[in-house]
């Protein structure tokens, strides 16, 4: 039986410096804001992480640092995409040594594969590293894994214990959760937008970069979800869907930086310099966010931003 994996899943974010080298240390203060805010675990060195800005040398420590520093308070996901099977496999390696719960395989970046292209990626893989490894279909970003492609491989391979779908396609939700009726993996989403139905479709739980910044609203919703209070998870839903919008019109790990600033959270500098439109772009986020967060259900207790300070 292939272990099961569900709940909340923070995408973890890499704070830069002004020289654009990782910031170890703000690094574990936002393990910690997540963390004490009620995640089931974090992904390290996924999308919202920017993985492909970064050496491999700094995703290997970012992932044994995570892991010394969770010491059972949560579960530790390592996403290993690399634009090569060889780096892929080696990044793999160290975080198979480190500890890491389980791996993320996106499908390679940059150049354009087709599906048998893909197929044999993942398999190699998954026979070469000793590990719980889910599935990463991140098509706004690589290359895109049919959901026939990703339920193959599901069926087939031992060690490939589930899919984290960042595709936001409902009909990819109905097909995985059929699919998973007649085998035994582990279905977490990777879109906000479509985490209600998600829930509602069977799925286990959530990977997000939001939940880096708001892991509250996206507690309330799955938490009311599973009690059976769907007024409250309706309401969450509809936040997340006031929010989507707004955060992407900046690429998505800059508006989760913006919006961890306006918690009073520095998550350090951006990868790349910022236009002048950028720069009004980001302003107007930061000014839309308090009313956003003034209309919160009651039950959310961050409602009231703070002044300089983590609320």
């Amino acid at each position: 039986m292939k272990p099961r994996l569900s709940g909340i899943f923070a995408a973890l974010l890499t704070p830069r410096d002004a020289s654009g080298k990782v910031d170890y240390e703000l690094h574990d203060t936002l393990v910690d804001f997540v963390l004490a805010r009620g995640v089931d675990g974090v992904v390290i060195g996924g999308g919202t992480a920017e993985y492909p800005h970064l050496e491999l040398a700094d995703r290997k420590e970012l992932i044994s640092r995570t892991v010394r520093s969770f010491q059972g308070r949560g579960l530790v996901l390592a996403s290993i995409g690399t634009s090569s099977i060889q780096t892929t496999l080696r990044l793999g390696e160290h975080a198979v040594i480190a500890g890491c719960t389980a791996l993320l395989l996106p499908m390679p970046y940059f150049f354009r594969y087709e599906q048998h292209d893909l197929k044999a990626f993942c398999e190699v893989v998954c026979r070469t590293l000793p590990a719980p490894i889910l599935l990463y279909n991140l098509p706004s970003f690589t290359n895109p894994l049919a959901v026939e492609t990703a339920i193959e491989l599901l069926e087939a391979e031992q060690n490939l214990v589930g899919i984290k779908d960042s595709s936001g396609d409902r009909g990819s939700l109905m097909k995985l959760a059929e699919a998973r009726s007649r085998g035994d993996f582990s279905l977490l989403i990777g879109d906000d937008s479509v985490l209600l139905d998600a829930l509602t479709a069977g799925w286990d739980g959530v990977v997000s970069g939001i939940v880096c910044f708001v892991p509250e609203l996206v507690g309330v919703l799955h938490r009311n979800f599973r009690t059976g209070n769907h007024q409250m998870a309706l309401a969450s839903q509809a936040l997340l869907h006031d929010l989507i919008p707004n955060l992407l019109r900046l690429p998505i790990p800059w508006g989760i930086r913006v919006g961890l600033a306006a918690r009073g959270l520095s998550a350090g500098e951006f990868a790349l310099p910022l236009s002048d439109l950028r720069k009004q772009q980001v302003a107007a986020f930061h000014a839309w966010l308090p009313a956003w967060f003034s209309r919160a259900p009651e039950g959310l207790a961050w409602i009231a931003l703070g002044a300089g300070r983590v609320f």
